[in-house]
């Protein structure tokens, strides 16, 4: 199974990863990218006062292996 993981840099710096449910597997960097930038022009989502999604700063697939054991 594989995750997106999107990197974001805060109003103040700090970095926050979003990690959306509903993604394909399949994306370029460039859509990502592009669906990212779209995402912090909402300027909805705050944490105590911080704009929590402000800069673009990365993205990434995480792939997990789940073993079943019974």
């Amino acid at each position: 199974m594989k995750e997106l993981h999107l990197s974001f840099l805060n109003a103040v710096g700090g970095k926050h990863t979003f990690k959306p449910s509903l993604t394909k597997e399949d994306w370029t960097a460039e859509e990502v990218r592009e669906k990212m930038e779209a995402f912090k022009k909402l300027t909805i989502f705050e944490k105590e006062g911080v704009a929590l999604f402000r800069e673009v700063s990365g993205a990434k697939y995480v792939e997990t292996i789940e073993t079943e054991l019974f």
